[in-house]
């Protein structure tokens, strides 16, 4: 009897596997981007969480102009709880009121002094307050009523809990933008793009991979900055944190979109910069990063809304401070798969290797 010796056939890996692989372990090659995915963010969150940590609240600095009661005066404001006072000709005292070093003047006179303040600070309209509270009290005057105050500090209400979810879709923005968007236009500059060319790799094969890589970095930056966050600053997640990282890589996937669109037809390093720029700065100041964005009118609230890094930092501050779920999300969500999923979609379009 003759046996029929068939040869193994190797099971080989599928191109889209293989090529993630090739990703992954160009990036771990390449300190620099280790640099900027995890040890940037993470110098940048320290540097402002303390400048931004807990602390008493600051006195408020008020000038009494010289004159014959201010001595007293100076002494009365300074002994509240809050003001820190000191003495200066008025000419000073307006100065230091114009260049912000003091929330308000005090003028001595009779029968009552005067007030200098700016009214667009919110400083000088608490130190206004304050000086009125205790001037009263210094000619005299009795409360009728005690009010109980009872100190409570909520999750969430501090500014590094604002801040670090802010933080985080920054560096997740600019990790994807710049990573990958650099990436690619230096392989088109070297000439490696003409080479892939002619093999049977797919585009698509070749974009997700870049996609698939950075996915694999985007968790662990999350994780990275979710446990530095509450090693350092005691900021705690209020919801789940499986929900709290498929977020943060789908904020990931929509700006991976975004920069391969980006870097789809860049030639040089240049016009991928201006590209990436012109991308960015716009939603470091608009998306709520440092500051919300209701701040601005509300003509501008639906652009704003719309725009991918407010629908990522409004989702992970609801995360975080609000302990909201995945399906309490849904709008934010949908910006995000739009303009990840549209982005891709034009870029594998309009891709070019050369």
């Amino acid at each position: 009897m003759s046996t029929d010796k068939r040869p193994e056939t190797k099971r080989v890996a599928h191109p889209l596997w293989q090529l993630t692989q090739v990703r992954i372990k160009a990036v771990l090659r390449e300190p620099a981007a280790l640099f900027w995915t995890f040890f940037f963010p993470l110098l940048t969150s320290l540097a402002l969480g303390i400048a931004f940590r807990d602390k008493p609240p600051e006195r408020l600095a008020v000038v009494v102009v010289e004159g014959p009661s201010a001595d007293a005066l100076a002494q009365a404001l300074d002994k509240t709880e809050g003001l820190s006072a000191e003495r200066a000709t008025l000419p000073e005292g307006k100065e230091r009121l114009r260049r912000g070093r003091v929330a308000l003047v005090v003028v001595p006179g009779e029968p009552s002094p005067e007030l200098l303040l700016d009214p667009t600070q919110p400083d000088s309209r608490v130190a206004k307050l304050m000086v009125a509270d205790a001037l009263q009290r210094l000619r005299g005057r009795e409360d009728v009523l005690r009010i109980a105050e009872t100190p409570v500090t909520a999750p969430g209400a501090r500014y590094i809990d604002f801040l670090i979810p802010g933080l985080l879709g920054m560096g997740l923005m600019s990790s994807a933008l710049w990573g990958i968007a650099y990436g690619l236009v230096t392989m088109r500059i070297g000439k490696l793009m003409k080479r892939l060319m002619g093999t049977p790799m797919k585009r698509s094969h070749f974009l997700l991979s870049f996609a698939a890589s950075r996915g694999v970095f985007s968790i662990i930056d999350v994780l990275f900055f979710a446990s530095f966050s509450r090693l350092l600053f005691g900021v705690r997640i209020q919801g789940g944190i499986v929900d709290f990282i498929v977020f943060g890589l789908l904020g990931a996937m929509a700006f991976l979109g975004l920069a391969m669109l980006a870097a789809s037809r860049a030639r040089t390093q240049e016009t991928a910069n201006g590209v990436i720029n012109l991308v960015t700065m716009p939603m470091l100041f608009l998306s709520g990063v440092f500051f919300s964005a209701d701040r601005f009118p509300s003509w501008s609230q639906p652009l704003i809304r719309a725009l991918p890094l407010t629908a990522l930092n409004d989702g992970l501050r609801a995360i975080t401070n609000e302990g909201a779920s995945l399906m309490m999300l849904g709008p934010q969500l949908l910006v995000l798969v739009l303009w990840g999923g549209l982005s891709f979609v034009i870029a594998l379009r309009i891709f070019r290797w050369s």
